[in-house]
């Protein structure tokens, strides 16, 4: 068994988990397919979007919509799904992420 800090305690451990998770978008923004109304349906908008604790929590949390097949999987804040749902009470200015 290995032994340490928890990973989301040390800058370079928290910059390759960014890096890997990263690579496992549902919606990737580089890709000539991502469409304009996806900016608009990003997760950190969604009402099933729950953020991860900082400093991972900055840039991810976990779906949790039972009817999405992401259910459960940690979601970057900026990609998005068909089963997006508004929170209206999201609020920009007061949001940590």
């Amino acid at each position: 068994m290995k032994t340490g800090d928890r990973v989301d305690t040390r800058e370079d451990e928290v910059r390759t988990i960014h890096d890997r998770w990263s690579k496992r978008l549902n919606r990737d923004q580089s890709s000539a397919q991502y469409r304009d109304e996806w900016y608009g349906e990003q997760c950190l908008h969604c009402r099933f979007y729950v953020p991860l604790e900082p400093p991972l929590g900055f840039d991810y949390g976990v779906c949790a919509n039972f009817e999405s097949p992401l259910d459960g999987r940690v979601m970057f804040e900026h990609d998005g799904s068909d089963w997006f749902a508004l929170n209206e009470g999201y609020d920009a200015d007061t949001a940590t992420s």
